[in-house]
C-alpha cells in the first residue's frame, strides 16, 4: 500500500461523525440549514438527508464536501477529522488546497498531488523542511512521507545486529536530533537485541538457533516503531 494513502477511497478522509453532529447542534442548526450553507457558500448541492447520513456514519463526505461542511459549521476541517495519518489528511486538517501547499513548499502542483496519491517523494531537503513546517508534521510522519522509512529501518537493523557506533552518523543524517540521543537509542537497541537472542537460546536450557532466529526477527520487525518510541520525550 502506498505510504501516503489509506486503503479504500483515498478522497474520503476519516470523518468524525459525532463531532459533526455536536457542532451542528451547538449552533442550533438543522440538517437543512447545513445543507443550505454548503450550497450557498460552496455551490455544492447536498441534501439534508445526506448531512444526516454523515452524522450517523452511514456515509462520509469527500474532501471537497468536508471542507464545505467545516465552513457551514464555522469550524476548522481538523475538528471533523480523526487523527491524521496520511499526507492528504494533514493538509486537510489545515484547510489547505493542494495548489496552495505546493506553492508554499516550492513544488510543482502535479508532483505534489502524485505524492498524495501514493507516488514517490521527489523533493529536496529544503522542500521536505518546508513541508514539515507548514503541515506541523511529527518527525516519524515526515520520514514516512518522504520515503525514507525503509532506509532508516535498514540502518537500525544493522545497528542492532552489528556495531551500533558505525550507524550514529548515517541515522543522524536522516533524523535531525542531538547526537547523544541517537547514540543512546542505538546502543539500547543493540543491547536489547543481543539480550533477546541470548535469552531465547537459554530458555529452560532447551533453546535452539531456530527459536533464537524467530525472536530476533520479531525484534527487528518492530525496530522502527521501537526507535520512535524510545526517542519520544
Amino acid at each position: 500500500m502506498p505510504v501516503n494513502t489509506h486503503a479504500g477511497d483515498q478522497h474520503r478522509p476519516p470523518f468524525d461523525a459525532e463531532a459533526a453532529g455536536k457542532l451542528r447542534e451547538a449552533l442550533g442548526m438543522t440538517h437543512a440549514h447545513v445543507a443550505y450553507g454548503i450550497w450557498a457558500a460552496y455551490g455544492l448541492r447536498i441534501s439534508p438527508s445526506t448531512v444526516a447520513s454523515w452524522e450517523l456514519a452511514e456515509s462520509s463526505p469527500t474532501e471537497a464536501e468536508l471542507t464545505a461542511l467545516a465552513g457551514a459549521l464555522w469550524c476548522a476541517p481538523a475538528e471533523l477529522l480523526g487523527a491524521p495519518g496520511t499526507l492528504r489528511e494533514y493538509r486537510l486538517a489545515l484547510g489547505l488546497a493542494p495548489a496552495d501547499l505546493a506553492l508554499v513548499i516550492g513544488m510543482d502542483q502535479g508532483a505534489y498531488e502524485r505524492l498524495e496519491d501514493g507516488g514517490r517523494w521527489t523533493g529536496n531537503d529544503r522542500q521536505a523542511a518546508a513541508l514539515a513546517d507548514t503541515l506541523h508534521l511529527p518527525l516519524p510522519a515526515l520520514i514516512r512521507f518522504t520515503g525514507q522509512d525503509t532506509r532508516l529501518t535498514e540502518l537500525l537493523t544493522s545497528a542492532a545486529t552489528t556495531r551500533w557506533q558505525a550507524y550514529v552518523r548515517p541515522v543522524g543524517k536522516l533524523v535531525p536530533l542531538p547526537k547523544q540521543r541517537i547514540q543512546d537509542v542505538l546502543q539500547g537497541l543493540h543491547t536489547d537485541y543481543q539480550a533477546t537472542m541470548t535469552a531465547s537460546l537459554n530458555w529452560g536450557g532447551g533453546g535452539s538457533a531456530d527459536a533464537s532466529g524467530k525472536a530476533g526477527q520479531a525484534f527487528l520487525g518492530d525496530i522502527l516503531a521501537e526507535f520512535w518510541q524510545r526517542l519520544a520525550p
